[in-house]
C-alpha cells in the first residue's frame, strides 16, 4: 500500500487542537531526536552525582525508632552520627541517621561496643553477599560503598510523584548524608536551583524521563546532563538568584509542613505558588521565551536548544 498524500499530523497541545510540523518520538513538534545517556552536562554547570549508597545489610543505617536507645547506651558516638537522607525522607520530613565513620580512627572505634557490633555486622552481611563486588567492601565494614559528604549541596530525589507540578529540590549540608536515592550537586547556587526548580526544567523533565509506574524517575545521564541551561546576562541571573531565594523564603514559612505537604496540588501554600510563578517568569525570559508560552511549545524550543549544543 502507498504512503498517504497530504495527510496532516495534529497535536493536542493544552487542550487545543494544532497542526505539527513534525511529531517526533517524544509526541512534541520538534526534529526526530532521540536523548541518550551521557556521562557529562552540554552545559558548563557544576556535574550531578548519585548519593551514596550503604550497602550494609542496614547495620550502618539508625532508624527513628531505634536512635535514643542507641545514643543513651552508647552516647560517645553521637560525634560520628549524622542525618542520613533518600528521597522519602527528604520529600517526607522521616527522620534516619547514621554511623559515619569516615577517617575516625581505629582506636575510637575499638572503645565504641555498640558501634564495633554493628560494624562486625556488616563485614558479615558483605561476606555472605552473592556479588563479588559487594563482598570487597567487607575489606571496609566501617564505610559506606562511597563517601561523598560535601559542604553544600543541591538534592534531586530520584523519584517524585507525577501529580506534583514541580519536584521538590532543596540545599543540605555537610551534617547530613544524601543516599543513592537521591542524586546531589556539590557547590551549586542559588542560581542552579532557580533553573533546576523552574516551570522550563520541569516541562523537559516531563518530556524526556523515564517513569516508575506512573511517577518521574530523574536521571542525571538523562534529565540534567543533556537539558540546555540558558546564557543569561548578568542582571537576569541576579534575578533568577532572587526567585529562587524566594521559594526557600515561603517554605519556610511552614517549618511543621514537609515537602510533600507544601507540593501537594491542593495544599500548596498560596505564598509558595507565587513564589514559583515568580521564578518561572523569571527563568523564561533568560531563555528569550514567551511567557504565554505552552508546555509543549517550551519543549519544543528546548529541543531545538539542544540540538544546537550538540551540534558544536
Amino acid at each position: 500500500m502507498g504512503k498517504m498524500k497530504n495527510v496532516k499530523s495534529l497535536l493536542l497541545d493544552n487542550g487545543q487542537v494544532t497542526e505539527a510540523n513534525n511529531i517526533n518520538g517524544y509526541l512534541i513538534d520538534a526534529p526526530d531526536i532521540y536523548i541518550e545517556k551521557r556521562s557529562k552536562s552540554i552545559c558548563d554547570v557544576p556535574p550531578m552525582k548519585t548519593g551514596n549508597r550503604p550497602a550494609d545489610g542496614g547495620q550502618l543505617i539508625i532508624e527513628a525508632d531505634e536512635y535514643e536507645e542507641f545514643i543513651k547506651r552508647e552516647p560517645k558516638a553521637i560525634p560520628y552520627i549524622k542525618k542520613l537522607v533518600g528521597a522519602a525522607e527528604f520529600i517526607n520530613n522521616k527522620k534516619r541517621w547514621c554511623l559515619w565513620l569516615v577517617n575516625v580512627s581505629p582506636n575510637i572505634l575499638r572503645s565504641l561496643p555498640l558501634v564495633m557490633q554493628r560494624i562486625e555486622a556488616c563485614k558479615a552481611d558483605r561476606e555472605n553477599a552473592p556479588d563479588e563486588g559487594r563482598k570487597k567492601l567487607a575489606l571496609t565494614p566501617a564505610l559506606f560503598r562511597e563517601t561523598m559528604n560535601p559542604k553544600d549541596y543541591i538534592v534531586v530525589p530520584l523519584v517524585s510523584s507525577e501529580r506534583r507540578k514541580y519536584i521538590p529540590m532543596g540545599f543540605l549540608h555537610e551534617d547530613t548524608i544524601p543516599t543513592n536515592l537521591l542524586t546531589i550537586i556539590p557547590d551549586a547556587t542559588l542560581y542552579h536551583f532557580g533553573i533546576l526548580e523552574s516551570n522550563v526544567h520541569m516541562a523537559w523533565m516531563r518530556a524526556v524521563c523515564g517513569r516508575l509506574e506512573m511517577r518521574y524517575r530523574y536521571s542525571k545521564d538523562i534529565v540534567y546532563n543533556n537539558f540546555p541551561w540558558p546564557t543569561p546576562t548578568v542582571g537576569q541571573q541576579a534575578k533568577i538568584e532572587a526567585s529562587a531565594q524566594a521559594i526557600l523564603d515561603a517554605r519556610a514559612l511552614y517549618p511543621d509542613s514537609s515537602l510533600a505537604d507544601l507540593y501537594n496540588p491542593t495544599l500548596m501554600p498560596r505564598e509558595l505558588l507565587l513564589a514559583h510563578q515568580q521564578n518561572d517568569r523569571t527563568v523564561m525570559k533568560a531563555y528569550g521565551f514567551s511567557t504565554k508560552m505552552t508546555e509543549m511549545e517550551c519543549v519544543a524550543e528546548l529541543f531545538r536548544l539542544y540540538t544546537k549544543l550538540v551540534e558544536k
